[in-house]
């Protein structure tokens, strides 16, 4: 045992001295949860093997998770052109800042989404320096909450059966918890029914009934927030199958159409067969001689009687007395005589038949000489239809002459008006110039009435002056 204590020692120094003197790299943290929409900030350290090397290449990487299995990488820094090369899907979202003296580098990823939530990696290359650790990882765990679950019934709801109801929301970060509640109609809790199981958002009910049926919530949450759906589950009386009612419904339909197709059958059979009987009787003709009377036309002819077997009815009824067999073997020349004129009668039915004939064929030829009438008429009156339509075409055609030549005239009134707009104008110009000598003629007119003034009053001195001469002359005298 001693032994393998010294041996395990032996190697626990070797990977310690191994460690001390290879490439060492840290990350700040071991695990980070964010909200979806922050901005990250991912710092690691790294102690290269020599103080000074020619190139130091970091890349930052995520490592595949579980649901996609792909990788992300991010970015690569060069220190021998310190130049940083960003993925085209992060470009403006994503950036790496590296400093050679403290060894450190920092990735900032700003409004991270869930792609982003799974182990990010820092990795460091130095050429010569592949002892060691070369890279450390970060957990970092983007929390989005639930979002709005969906309830599912699974099963019949019916007596007896056994359903399940789901309740999955389709986002949430980390996994949400799903909690089922009971309400009742008035909206009081209830518990569950006997042997009712829920796990990751399935409840299990066994053997329904109408007790079973409710208010059932669904509460999906985790650490950033949470979500419900509701739903009303009623379970019904157990019923016939559809396809069982489809098929009973055709039976039965089936029947009825057969019955009816039956009973026409038999009534068309004997319709048949009653015409057949009647078409097998032979009806007896009967033949009577004319009355022995003067007063009957000699154009008449022997009344022919048939009778129906079956009835015992006369078909023609058109004379109301018959001759009595028992005169029949008087009168025998008679008859004949009879017979002549009934075949005199007939003779000239057939000429009239063949005159009303005649007149037929007359009254057809004029009908077909009105149709040819009808059809000239027809002709005469599209012919007039053209000339009515030509009629409309000059007409149109003269209307649009009135309308340029009422333009014309709304033109020249237009013109009109500008020019009496411009002599009015003019007239008010030249009353202007009037009102302004009659102004400068009532001036001159007052300029008049002064000097008459004047000439007035001169006047009156003038006859003062020589009213005081006349009397200096009567004193002189």
């Amino acid at each position: 045992m001693t032994n393998w204590k010294l041996i395990f020692c032996s190697l626990c120094l070797i990977s310690v001295m191994s460690a001390t003197f290879g490439l060492e790299v840290t990350m700040s943290q071991a695990s980070m949860e964010v909200a979806r929409g922050d901005d990250v900030r991912l710092m690691c350290t790294f102690k290269p093997k020599k103080p000074e090397n020619d190139l130091i290449i970091v890349t930052w990487i995520g490592d595949a998770d579980e649901t996609s299995g792909d990788k992300v990488l991010f970015g690569n820094y060069y220190s021998n052109t310190n130049k940083v090369d960003i993925d085209p899907q992060y470009v403006n979202r994503v950036s790496i800042e590296t400093d050679l003296t403290t060894k450190t580098s920092t990735l900032t990823i700003k409004q991270v989404t869930q792609k982003e939530s799974r182990k990010i990696r820092c990795y460091v290359q130095i050429p010569g320096d592949i002892e060691g650790k070369p890279a450390d990882t970060t957990f970092l765990l983007v929390q989005v909450a639930p979002s709005q679950p969906v309830c599912k019934v699974v099963g019949t709801a019916e007596y007896g059966h056994n359903i399940s109801l789901t309740c999955v929301s389709e986002e949430g970060s980390p996994v949400p918890t799903y909690k089922w509640e009971r309400y009742s109609v008035k909206n009081v809790p209830q518990g569950f029914p006997i042997k009712t199981t829920e796990k990751d958002g399935v409840l299990s009910l066994v053997n329904v009934s109408s007790e079973t049926s409710g208010y059932y919530i669904c509460l999906s949450s985790n650490k950033v927030g949470s979500a419900k759906c509701n739903m009303t589950l009623s379970i019904l009386p157990p019923s016939m199958n559809l396809a069982t009612i489809g098929i009973v419904a055709g039976c039965v339909a089936g029947a009825v159409v057969l019955l009816i197709v039956i009973i026409c059958c038999c009534r068309k059979r004997k319709q048949k067969q009653k015409l057949k009987e009647y078409q097998m009787e032979k009806p007896a003709v009967e033949y009577h001689d004319n009355s022995p009377l003067e007063n009957i036309d000699e154009r008449n002819i022997d009344t022919i009687a048939i009778t129906d077997e079956r009835t015992g009815k006369a078909r023609n009824d058109n004379f109301e007395d018959r001759y009595d067999d028992s005169g029949s073997g008087r009168d025998d020349f008679r008859g004949r005589e009879n017979h002549k004129g009934s075949r005199d009668e007939l003779r000239d039915r057939n000429d009239d038949r063949r005159g009303s004939r005649d007149e037929l064929r007359d009254r057809n030829d004029d009908r077909r000489g009105s149709h040819d009438e009808l059809r000239d008429r027809y002709e005469d009156r599209r012919g007039s239809r053209d000339e009515l339509r030509d009629r409309y075409e000059d007409r149109r055609g003269s209307r649009d002459e009135l309308r340029d030549r009422y333009e014309d005239r709304r033109g020249s009134r237009d013109e009109l008006r500008e020019r009496y707009d411009d002599r009015r104008d003019q007239y008010d110009d030249r009353r202007d110039q009037y009102d302004d000598r009659r102004d400068h003629y009532d001036d001159r007119r007052g300029s008049r009435d002064d000097l008459r003034d004047r000439y007035d009053d001169r006047r009156d001195r003038y006859d003062d002056r020589k009213g005081s001469r006349d009397d200096l002359r009567d004193r002189y005298r």
